[in-house]
């Protein structure tokens, strides 16, 4: 019987997936691994063309990237990285945007089902239920799934604590959170709770607008948000697009930023900002998180087993909204 891809995997005692890179020449693998691949092929007798046509046999080498809309930076940022990663593999990226379309999600799932598309890389707010889910290799961003979903995310709640009592050491007397809700389970929620242990921990009013929106729809919240806080002077903003809104509508109203409102976003350090100034921002590794999406999402397509959730620090930029 004619080896297969699996016996080069427990051959060279490596994953399906570093077999597939080193063979097609595509992503990172270290010198040790590459030589245990290459001394399996040998040893097996496996010829790397009958290795490639059937790891190609029940694939499609497509992928799904599925955002809410693809006009905001972080999202068109994340989606350049992971195909960069995915063209790596061999793979090709399938952009949806499918805010105000669930369907669009469901297509994709029934895809993936049918072997049309080989996996799904999920940054979006519909609930699925995890059962509808099941035996499809998905990855997600901030998403929680269940617990046969991996995902990636940031240092949410850290890195917002840390924000929030820096507005205060800035001498901030009555700091704010604004957002824009999470529809599913996130840990985007987690900036919201950070906010809020901080102000129960130094015994100060909790002062918050978050609500369920679609993109696009921040600008009711930010004006609900400085009707109900006129004296603000410090202000947490969940979110790129909000923060935009939120500044703009603090001009409108005649406040300057940061004389009388000291701010800081969570994202916000994108070349498209039109802020004439550096945001204050807690900066995401956008790049380092795309390119393990697609590590995770491989592995995933390839049978491997992978980390159910693995977090990435991020960076605080000090800007001109803050003192």
């Amino acid at each position: 019987m004619a080896p297969t891809i699996k016996d080069v995997a427990k051959y060279a005692g490596v994953g399906l997936g570093t077999v597939s890179r080193v063979l097609n020449g595509g992503g990172s693998v270290n010198q040790e691994k590459k030589d245990k691949v290459w001394a399996a092929v040998k040893a097996l007798n496996y010829t790397p063309n009958k290795m490639a046509a059937r790891l190609r046999k029940n694939e499609t080498r497509n992928i799904a990237l599925l955002v809410p809309v693809i006009n905001h930076p972080f999202f068109a940022e994340f989606a350049y990285f992971v195909e960069d990663e995915a063209d790596k593999f061999g793979y090709s990226v399938i952009l949806v945007s499918s805010q105000q379309r669930v369907e669009k999600e469901a297509d994709i799932i029934k895809r993936i089902k049918r072997r049309e598309v080989d996996g799904a890389i999920f940054v979006t707010h519909y609930a699925h239920k995890e059962a509808e889910l099941s035996g499809c290799p998905i990855v997600s961003i901030d998403r929680i799934f269940g617990e046969g979903i991996p995902y990636v995310t940031s240092d949410n709640y850290a890195a917002t604590k840390k924000a929030v009592k820096y507005l205060l050491d800035k001498g901030c007397e009555k700091v704010g959170y604004i957002g824009s809700k999470p529809l599913v389970k996130s840990e985007v929620s987690e900036r919201e709770r950070a906010y809020i242990d901080v102000m129960d921990e130094t015994g100060r009013e909790k002062l918050i607008v978050n609500e369920v929106i679609l993109h696009g729809g921040e600008q009711s919240v930010a004006e609900k948000f400085f009707d109900s806080f006129p004296d603000i002077d410090g202000v947490f903003v969940s979110g790129y697009t909000m923060a935009q809104t939120f500044l703009n509508t603090a001009k409108k109203r005649n406040k300057k930023i940061p004389e009388d409102i000291q701010m800081i976003s969570y994202d916000g350090a994108f070349g498209q900002w039109n802020y004439n100034g550096l945001l204050t921002c807690i900066e995401q590794p956008v790049e380092k998180m795309a390119r393990a999406v697609i590590d995770i999402l491989v592995k995933k397509i390839h049978g491997e087993e992978v980390e159910k959730r693995m977090e990435f620090p991020t960076k605080f930029i000090l800007g001109d909204t803050t003192l």
